[in-house]
């Protein structure tokens, strides 16, 4: 082997996560210590993206085995990259750590790789934080594995929104001059695009003020739009805005033209209630013939196999949230309706795991919790959409529950800003806790 190419010990975190991490270290060498496979292999009967990933690396490395030996390296020709299975090193974990450990004896592995190849540089790629640590400690260089990031820190995550200071209330007063009653285009979007230092996104929401005047509007196809209210929606359900961001949202959510809309939010900011409520809204005036519901219950702890009773008994435990907004938006009634529209058919509570080879027409989906979820994951889900249906993807990206994301590396995140100058999607952080004072406060200092 060269000298100059770099050794990579891949942890089975990483392979789980994006099963074409294999071949992502092109000119390199990349080491697999046994004691992954044996994990892959604990995962292969699995449903979803993590069994898929395992099932795909099995075949994988058994197809190379036609072209050498796994345990002294086989070159990938087309990518100039070596995969090799590394056989010693795991039963030589050092004293201070739990010898039984699958990751224990990957680090010693990669510990006895480093001491065997001094002249070469090592580096362990995982997703696990606490792995990343151990290897820091005991003088092993550890990476992320950073192939779907997109953003290099959270100040750089994408609004949805801008506020727009002009030079002149004239400005105010032109756009407010334009047949309001059609909602249709306004003027002066090159003179208010010459105040930011960027060009709009499609379908970004502007707050457009000077001194006390303002004007609410929408990026559309190289226009302004003015703003909807709720008033402007024609709907039988009544849906209220609390807040600018509200506002953004539900106009997001109302617009026929958007198919996917991606809201972020602190807990008790209305993500969840104001969806359902144009959800139903959009069910009551025969727009949709139904909704589905859907969240990756993985990162909870317990598999839904495990729980009794039917499909959507197993998952009313994760549900919790919807119900309560149902009881929320139907004050004058129980969960009866909720259930009755469980039986009709015209609500779908969907698990991850079941979305694959399903297609979704005339649906409204809501994917709830989608920061928990990988890229690939919200990809096997928006793939599945079809004709007349829109998407929306919920989360707190400050509340992730899986170790091997983050508020930068999550599907959530990273959809919203791959997504923002489509003319399909449109984003909104929701800013503000609506729940309570005490819900707003804790939110904030806790």
């Amino acid at each position: 082997m060269k000298k100059n190419r770099k050794l990579f010990v891949i942890d089975t975190s990483v392979l789980l996560y994006d099963k074409h991490s294999i071949h992502s270290f092109p000119g390199n060498d990349v080491v697999i210590p046994i004691i992954v496979l044996d994990e892959l292999d604990r995962f292969k009967e699995k449903s979803g993206v993590v069994g898929e990933s395992a099932r795909y690396v099995n075949r994988y490395l058994d197809d190379l085995r036609s072209k050498g030996d796994l345990h002294k390296g086989i070159l990938v020709e087309e990518i100039d990259q070596t995969i090799k299975v590394e056989l010693e090193g795991t039963d030589n974990v050092p004293k201070y750590l739990d010898a039984k450990s699958a990751d224990n004896k990957i680090i010693s592995c990669a510990l006895n790789i480093k001491n065997n190849n001094s002249d070469r540089k090592l580096v362990v790629i995982t997703k696990d934080i606490n792995f990343r640590v151990k290897c820091d400690a005991l003088g092993l260089s550890a990476e992320d594995y950073y192939r779907d990031k997109v953003l290099d820190s959270d100040d750089d995550m994408y609004k949805g929104y801008l506020d727009i200071e002009v030079d002149s209330k004239e400005i105010i007063d032109k756009l407010y001059n334009t047949e309001l009653s059609k909602i249709e285009e306004t003027y002066l979007y090159e003179d208010i695009n010459d105040c930011i230092d960027r060009d709009f996104y499609e379908n970004e929401f502007l707050c457009i003020t000077h001194d006390s005047a303002s004007f609410l509007g929408m990026v559309k196809q190289g226009r302004i739009v003015r703003l909807k209210s709720e008033k402007d929606f024609k709907t039988s359900m009544s849906v209220n805005s609390k807040n600018r961001e509200q506002l953004y949202a539900l106009n997001a959510l109302m617009d026929e033209s958007v198919d996917l809309v991606t809201i972020t939010g602190l807990a008790g900011s209305g993500k969840t209630f104001i969806t359902l409520m144009a959800a139903m809204s959009g069910l009551a005036s025969g727009k949709y013939d139904r909704i589905v519901i859907t969240r990756n219950v993985q990162p909870v702890g317990k598999d839904i196999g495990f729980l009794p009773g039917d499909l959507n008994d197993k998952m009313m435990p994760w549900m919790s949230p919807i119900m309560d907004n149902f009881r929320h938006a139907f004050k004058d009634q129980d969960l009866g309706y909720f259930e009755m529209m469980l039986k009709k058919g015209s609500l779908e509570i969907a698990p991850l795991s079941y979305m694959r080879g399903r297609t979704f027409s005339n649906t409204f989906l809501i994917f709830d919790e989608a920061q928990n979820a990988t890229i690939h994951e919200i990809k096997t889900v928006v793939t599945r959409i079809g004709e007349n249906s829109k998407i929306v993807l919920l989360g707190d990206t400050d509340q992730i529950d899986t170790p091997y994301i983050d508020s930068l590396s999550n599907g959530l995140t990273i959809i919203a800003e791959k997504f923002k100058n489509e003319h399909v999607a449109a984003h909104v952080k929701l800013k503000k806790g609506e729940r309570s004072y005490l819900s707003a406060i804790a939110a904030k200092i806790i």
